[in-house]
């Protein structure tokens, strides 16, 4: 089964709730990928899926470590919780 790319940015969601990534709190953008199985790390719909969190304005980033870190923005807090419940199976 193909992964659409609602059900990508749903499981990157997930992932960072579940870790309570909000805010200062942060992690790096390769950590999120562990929440995909190998086969869709560094494809197309993945990258969308991650650009379309950013363009929601659902993820924060911020270069640390020589790396680019991302959290959860914790002013959207509402409007993520909307966005799973609708799309929740």
């Amino acid at each position: 089964m193909q992964e659409t790319k609602e059900v990508i940015m749903i499981r990157f969601l997930r992932k960072l709730m579940n870790l309570n990534m909000w805010g200062g709190k942060h992690t790096e953008e390769k950590n999120l990928l562990k929440a995909l199985p190998k086969h869709l790390r560094g494809e197309k719909v993945t990258d969308e899926a991650m650009k379309e969190l950013y363009k929601l304005e659902f993820l924060s980033s911020k270069p640390s470590t020589g790396e680019l870190h991302i959290s959860l923005n914790s002013r959207k807090k509402k409007e993520i919780c909307e966005f799973l419940e609708k799309h929740k199976s």
